[in-house]
């Protein structure tokens, strides 16, 4: 029997002034361990520290990137940092940044969600819309919350791409999603094609079509997959594609 696949998930600093000192905490929601339990993986939670992370690829079969603040503007060609632009953190940008390239490179499966298809899109070049609010005409109210729809119900429609991996993942041309961000892909990086897009032609939904498994979804279905059963097909197809690369295990 083979055996379950390890899923490395990334994690996001916290700084804690505590009675006793000041702390570094890496944080990350259960959601995200739940869903990849739920679809048959073994989660781990991976720190923050670019010195480890050739070891850290040996010891999973695939990868989740979180959630979280944003990235620095100046990784894709930005000046300015938008007034909405929060929580930057440099550690955080360049563990993950290299760690997605070498992923790729090393052809792992990888499951992108919201902050994690930002830096999917940067990774190879691409650009982001700062604040899509300022930047995209008519845009929809993508920080859902901010009108008081809560975080793990639907918001709005994103269209799929026909024939594109999110498409084929989710067995649909269209589907409802959550949507809690204010950043969103602008170009496209290098080797990425769009797999979804908004009514308000903001991206929701990247790809890398000659990867085994590189898909980003800017929705949260972690949020979802517990009341929506269709928001669990990403990790089933993460876990699916991980589970190809992991051995029987060696009689003796």
């Amino acid at each position: 029997m083979k055996r379950a696949p390890v899923i490395g998930i990334t994690s996001g600093p916290e700084v804690e002034d505590a009675a006793y000192g000041t702390v570094h905490r890496y944080r990350l929601s259960s959601d995200y361990t739940k869903a990849v339990e739920a679809a048959g993986g073994v989660p781990v939670i991976l720190p923050l520290h670019a010195s480890s992370l050739d070891g850290l690829l040996d010891l999973v079969d695939g990868l989740i990137f979180s959630g979280g603040a944003d990235l620095d503007p100046a990784l894709f060609g930005d000046s300015d940092v938008h007034d909405e632009t929060y929580g930057l953190d440099e550690e955080r940008d360049s563990f993950e940044l290299e760690l997605m390239r070498a992923a790729v490179a090393a052809d792992k499966p990888v499951l992108c969600i919201c902050r994690g298809i930002q830096v999917l899109n940067v990774a190879f070049g691409g650009t982001l819309h700062q604040h899509i609010a300022d930047q995209v005409e008519s845009p929809l109210p993508h920080r859902q919350h901010l009108v008081g729809v809560p975080g793990g119900d639907d918001s709005h429609d994103v269209a799929l791409t026909p024939g594109s991996r999110t498409a084929e993942m989710y067995g649909a041309s269209s589907l409802r999603v959550n949507s809690l961000h204010h950043q969103s892909a602008k170009e496209l990086g290098e080797g990425l094609a769009i797999d979804g897009m908004a009514p308000d032609g903001v991206i929701e939904a990247i790809s890398r079509p000659d990867s085994t498994f590189v898909v980003g979804v800017q929705w949260h279905p972690e949020m979802m997959q517990d009341r929506y059963e269709q928001q669990r097909k990403p990790f089933d197809a993460l876990i699916a594609a991980a589970r190809a690369s992991v051995n029987e295990p060696v009689s003796v």
